[in-house]
């Protein structure tokens, strides 16, 4: 499943910095000027997943006969796709600043992740920002008549009575400055709105972009707290960054990360929350593959049946499903593998109407 998280926000408040700690290289040009990127940087992030380096110790321990290279077989994480998308600016959706084009950028991702400037460095240019409330509203306001242009567009040339009606309760709920993802449909219009890609429809992660001295485990929630009261945007929306501190990291080695972020009083960067984040409101979860070739984490649709995760390796795995092993990933750490765990009961025999949990091991039966 590919899963990508377009960074947007106005000019200026971090947006490349962190795309540039995420990706642990400058492939994006943060400088200090509007318009730094004009067409969208894109990077391959893998997940962070501990899991996956346990699952290769267990691995390699049962099978003592096989010649692994150090460190056992292959660790194969999934991935996320970051998009850097430009700063866009007060007018956008008429086409102001680099326009139409960045939010044509913006269509195309699963999640947004709108990181908002809440540090203050007289050094660094405000281009069109003036503060985290005003900011947001900016970008939301641009991105809702987007999606107002694209309804009366639609709404023009469609024959269908019903969905006319759908379209033009769409425009005035909008037009109430209420983003898509807000509005309730019923059932059966659902569908039908899932297909028309509204901007404010996608998932919506809000990234307050921090100073340093306000980066650490005990500031954290206070500043959630505050900024989801002052946006009025529920807390499970917020992710905490300090681009700065996460491009420092970026240049050290695992250990002195670690080492760092405990100095902060955090369990995980930046990167691990946000990404941790994104598959929260998409809804997504990791099943695990391990065997002598390869330890793997795959990324599923939470209620996802055995043969739709199946269809994630190989879509012809969906038609062609029979039966999935399926061991817990404790039971699999527990009993040392899924030979063990078969001897002990912890191995069960699934069908087509089993849900996969996050963190399942999976072994697919899968027919010619």
């Amino acid at each position: 499943m590919n899963l990508s998280v377009g960074i947007v926000g106005l000019p200026n408040v971090g947006k490349s910095t962190l795309f540039n700690a995420l990706l642990k290289k400058q492939q994006a040009l943060a400088a200090n000027y509007p318009f730094a990127t004009i067409e969208p940087n894109v990077g391959i992030v893998p997940v962070p997943d501990s899991r996956l380096t346990k699952l290769q110790e267990v691995v390699k321990l049962e099978n003592p006969s096989v010649a692994f290279s150090e460190g056992g077989p292959p660790i194969k994480s999934a991935t996320v796709e970051f998009v850097d998308i430009a700063g866009l600016v007060k007018g956008a959706a008429e086409g102001a600043g680099l326009g139409n084009k960045f939010l044509s950028h913006i269509r195309e991702v699963s999640v947004i992740a709108h990181v908002v400037r809440a540090f203050t460095e007289e050094n660094i240019i405000r281009e069109g920002s003036s503060d985290p409330e005003n900011d947001y509203a900016t970008i939301l306001t641009e991105l809702i008549l987007a999606d107002i242009q694209s309804a009366e567009a639609q709404a023009s040339r469609n024959k269908n009575l019903e969905q006319k009606r759908v379209l033009e309760q769409i425009i005035e709920n909008l037009n109430t400055g209420q983003p898509v993802r807000e509005m309730s449909f019923p059932d059966d219009e659902i569908e039908y709105v899932n297909t028309l890609f509204f901007l404010t429809k996608k998932p919506e992660i809000i990234v307050l972009n921090v100073s340093e001295d306000e980066y650490s485990l005990i500031t954290i929630q206070p500043l959630i707290e505050k900024y989801s009261k002052l946006l009025q945007i529920p807390q499970s929306r917020f992710v905490v960054i300090c681009a700065k501190i996460e491009s420092e990291l970026a240049q050290l080695e695992e250990t002195e990360q670690k080492a760092y972020l405990h100095e902060l009083g955090l369990a995980a960067s930046g990167l691990e929350r946000l990404i941790q984040k994104a598959y929260e409101q998409l809804g997504l979860i990791s099943f695990l593959t391990a065997g002598e070739k390869e330890v793997r984490a795959w990324t599923t649709k939470k209620g996802s049946t055995a043969p739709e995760a199946a269809g994630e390796i190989h879509t012809d795995f969906t038609k062609k499903f029979i039966k999935a092993e399926v061991v817990g990933f404790e039971d699999y750490i527990a009993t040392g593998g899924r030979k063990k765990a078969r001897e002990v009961g912890k191995a069960r025999l699934e069908g087509k109407d089993y849900i996969v949990q996050d963190g399942d091991v999976i072994e697919f039966k899968i027919g010619a």
